[in-house]
């Protein structure tokens, strides 16, 4: 039988992205079921437990950010359910990672990271260890070492991991730093072939992935990225993601 997975991703191109992450993750054949908005996500999750109360979804992957409401919701609405349920978000600070978490969370990943990274996390779950973006972490082990500030205590990010699937087939992905809301006044300068890259680059995709989506060279995408930070005047994609989402970009 199938393993059922379940994306949860408001943007079409985010969607495709992940369900090519999971496919390259695990060898068993997938049945993936995607919703792009917190009432969807309920729908599906309702009919596959009126279908039959014996199966649920083996991998749950959610976004924070949803047109209707903060996944987050949803996590504590999953609290009872055996799925792996793993965030990909572009936020890598305090104040996601850790209320996720404590709403349920058994994995954190972050979109920016590499293709080949994302399959390697998700992969994780084989060995029963939490899928956690190498950035994560970082932040988790530097947030609980001895000597550094933070009143939150140990959580666990057991229960359910070894879910029976088998894996296929590595590396890591920059901390980010935290990020400015408010648009800079050189947005307007962005060109919209800059625009583009920067759609692009929001979501998750590589220098390479970009360069063959627009058919232009890796190195012409690396020359947009570059003007893209100045005049953002920002110094990494999760940034530069946030800005063009309050934008209305992507």
């Amino acid at each position: 039988m199938a393993v059922k997975v379940l994306i949860i991703e408001d943007n079409p191109v985010a969607r495709s992205f992940l369900c090519r992450v999971v496919r390259e993750s695990f060898s068993d054949a997938m049945e993936i079921t995607e919703a792009g908005d917190l009432e969807g996500a309920r729908r599906h999750v309702a009919r596959l437990k009126s279908e039959n109360p014996e199966q649920s979804y083996k991998l749950i992957l959610l976004d924070l950010e949803l047109p209707d409401g903060n996944g987050m919701e949803l996590l504590a609405e999953l609290a009872g359910s055996p799925a792996v349920k793993v965030v990909t978000t572009l936020y890598s600070d305090d104040d996601h990672l850790f209320p996720a978490l404590q709403c349920g969370a058994d994995g954190y990943l972050l979109k920016e990271d590499r293709f080949e990274v994302l399959v390697e996390e998700l992969q994780r779950i084989v060995r029963g260890q939490p899928p956690l973006s190498p950035a994560i972490a970082r932040r988790l082990l530097s947030h609980f070492r001895p000597g550094t500030t933070g009143d939150t205590g140990p959580m666990s990010l057991s229960g359910g991991l070894n879910s029976g699937f088998s894996p296929l087939s590595s590396s890591s992905g920059p901390n980010s730093r935290s990020v400015a809301l408010d648009p800079p006044p050189e947005w307007e300068r962005l060109t919209p072939r800059e625009n583009e890259v920067l759609t692009y680059l929001s979501k998750g995709f590589t220098i390479k992935e970009i360069a063959n989506l627009m058919g232009i060279k890796w190195f012409t995408v690396n020359d947009h990225i570059k003007s893209i930070y100045k005049k953002l005047n920002v110094s990494s994609r999760a940034e530069a993601a946030v800005l063009a989402s309050k934008q209305g970009l992507v």
